[in-house]
């Protein structure tokens, strides 16, 4: 019998899951501090019937409250501008609720309100990369989408549109949330489409967290779960029936998994690409992620077959098209071809577009394959070529 590997896990936030538990973010958020500000999406939550409820709880908890609103994908710009507008404030907590992008703002503007310096100081492959020395104001995280796991890691995601443009992280475990409140009744605002590229995300994100380099013991059986849950709940939330409060339960509880996963192990291919396709392209974070999946995982497989066909990434595969529904007498490359298939099934099923419809080209192909090799890459279960990489876009124009 072999040891087990060794293995480091990274800060988590506290945990709070489960239907309702929103109505505690009022007494929480008076545990921290008597000022907060709250960073959402552009109007979704404060549009929605969460929002009058929660107003009320925290003015009867005696929060005084700053809103700030972020439409899109955070930029340094908003970040920098947030914290020259806040910093002299006293805010002693940031509350993000929204999806991975208010999530993602929100960190970053509670890393920089005591430090006031530029974020760009502080973004990978950006400006100097100076070490965050802190103090962060603390933060809770409220997810309303089941996409990103934002809630449970140290990355602040931001882009810049443009010539210039780039999609790069700040990194530190000082931003990690103090508190995450998973409550999967916010999710039943989001439309279909939401739920399917978010949830599509949250999937990939177990699936390369699970066959990632540097996947240990205790991430397996989380990504297991996750992908469990996520076979289970998808459809019914996405269809919104009868069983849809129960679907969308499995997956917040898969994206908050995702999140974790990814926090200790990286990605892989999937998010290699994302972040050029995210930073030229108009094409939404989940929806890049939901349609290039089927297609990287078989690149994958193709690439693991013919140059390590020893690699434990193989069997990985396998476990997952097994988790999937393949037959108990499956071969591994049966199994394995199950998993293909129903990626493929679950791209078409949940209507996931094509690349092609936010204006990329083939000749946009090769300027985003050079871009596509960032610390996502490096953590895929194999090397792949240019011209895999490639395949994998081109598959899905």
């Amino acid at each position: 019998m072999a040891a087990l590997p060794a293995f480091t896990i990274a800060r988590l936030p506290r945990i709070v899951f489960g239907a309702g538990t929103i109505r505690q973010l009022p007494a929480e958020a008076r545990a921290f501090a008597r000022h907060a500000l709250i960073v959402t999406g552009k109007r979704s939550f404060l549009a929605g019937p969460a929002w009058p409820p929660l107003k009320d709880g925290l003015h009867e908890a005696g929060v005084r409250c700053e809103t700030l609103s972020v439409a899109g994908e955070p930029s340094p710009e908003l970040v920098d501008a947030a914290v020259g507008r806040f910093g002299g404030a006293d805010i002693g907590v940031v509350i993000g609720i929204g999806g991975g992008s208010a999530l993602d703002a929100a960190k970053a503007i509670a890393g920089l309100l005591r430090v006031r310096r530029p974020v760009a100081d502080y973004l990978e492959g950006v400006g100097p990369e100076r070490p965050y020395e802190g103090p962060a104001v603390p933060m809770i995280a409220v997810p309303t989408t089941a996409g990103t796991g934002s809630e449970a890691t140290k990355n602040a995601v931001l882009s810049r549109p443009g010539p210039r443009a780039f999609k790069k992280s700040f990194r530190h475990e000082d931003l990690v949330p103090r508190l995450a409140i998973v409550d999967p009744e916010l999710l039943a605002t989001c439309p279909p489409a939401v739920i399917a590229a978010n949830g599509m995300d949250a999937f990939t994100q177990l699936l390369e967290s699970y066959t990632s380099i540097k996947a240990n013991p205790l991430t397996d059986a989380l990504a297991l779960s996750g992908m469990e849950a996520f076979r289970d709940g998808v459809f019914a939330a996405y269809d919104d029936g009868e069983d849809a409060a129960a679907g969308r339960s499995r997956l917040a509880y898969a994206a908050l998994l995702s999140g974790i996963c990814l926090a200790q192990t990286g990605l892989g291919a999937v998010h290699g690409l994302a972040s050029p396709l995210g930073a030229h392209f108009p094409v939404p974070h989940g929806v890049c992620c939901g349609t290039l999946v089927a297609a990287a995982t078989a690149a994958n497989i193709a690439a693991l077959t013919a140059r390590a066909p020893d690699s434990d990434a193989l069997a990985r595969y396998a476990r997952v098209g097994r988790l999937l529904g393949a037959a108990n007498d499956a071969t591994a490359d049966g199994a394995r071809s199950h998993l293909e298939q129903t990626l493929a099934a679950w791209t078409r099923r949940l209507d996931l577009p094509r690349l092609g419809a936010f204006g990329i080209t083939r000749g946009d192909v090769g300027p985003i394959v050079a871009e596509s090799r960032g610390s996502s890459m490096r953590t895929n279960p194999i090397v792949l070529s240019d011209d895999e990489i490639a395949a994998i876009v081109a598959d899905r124009l």
